[in-house]
């Protein structure tokens, strides 16, 4: 399931960002690429180690995680600290597939990428191309949003992002091991949490249904649940 999740940041966290990543240096995107994937990819980063990427990685940390769509989408037991990137006129990353597991920035442990998140750091007016393309058994999506907003996807899914042919493309990435590893289960559950809050909102919450369906829904994390 793809879900688009708006205003992760707002527009001055945004204006903040890109004030603070203009006068970054850049490195050759191929260093956190898989060999298979470092033959498609042609982007820039920031450094892993650079302390704007600390900086800023906590930022997008505590927004996802005060973001109530992102923990109901994404359900998130780890989450790897966000990374920075930028294509230019036309720089691209061909169709590929993320790790399954990646090291947890920093230390020795690994975590299992059940989620992959970008999250746009430029208008989409700012370029031309630069479409997060995602394959998933309903075809192909073309993803562009608006800077700020988040598209959470399977990591199980090839994507690419299309070349740029005007301006240069900012975002983040990162991803997410989920309590919920399956992601149709996970969809269930999103949407039966979306229609607990929606009822919360049309009743208060000693409506019976709300309680009902707020048991079921623990319930079902009880019983799916990896921890």
């Amino acid at each position: 399931m793809i879900h688009h999740i708006p205003n992760v940041l707002s527009k001055e966290q945004v204006a903040e960002f890109r004030q603070l990543m203009a006068t970054a240096n850049w490195v050759g995107g191929k260093v956190t690429a898989g060999t298979l994937s470092a033959s498609v990819k042609q982007n820039q980063q920031l450094s892993e180690n650079d302390s704007l990427t600390h900086h800023l990685s906590e930022l997008v940390i505590q927004a996802i995680w005060k973001n109530p769509v992102f923990q109901a989408a994404a359900l998130p037991h780890q989450i790897i600290p966000p990374l920075f990137n930028r294509y230019d006129e036309h720089e691209s990353f061909g169709f590929h597939v993320d790790n399954s597991i990646r090291l947890i920035r920093g230390t020795s442990q690994q975590m299992r990428t059940d989620l992959s998140c970008t999250l746009f750091l430029s208008e989409p007016d700012e370029y031309d191309g630069g479409d997060l393309v995602i394959e998933d058994t309903y075809g192909y999506h073309e993803v562009k949003l608006p800077a700020g907003d988040v598209v959470l996807y399977p990591a199980t899914s090839l994507h690419e992002v299309s070349s740029i042919s005007r301006g240069t493309r900012f975002a983040s990435f990162f991803w997410v091991q989920s309590l919920i590893r399956d992601d149709q289960k996970r969809h269930l559950l999103f949407n039966l949490d979306e229609s607990i809050r929606q009822l919360r909102k049309d009743h208060d919450d000693a409506y019976p249904e709300v309680m009902k369906l707020t048991n079921i829904y623990h319930n079902l994390i009880r019983m799916w649940s990896e921890l």
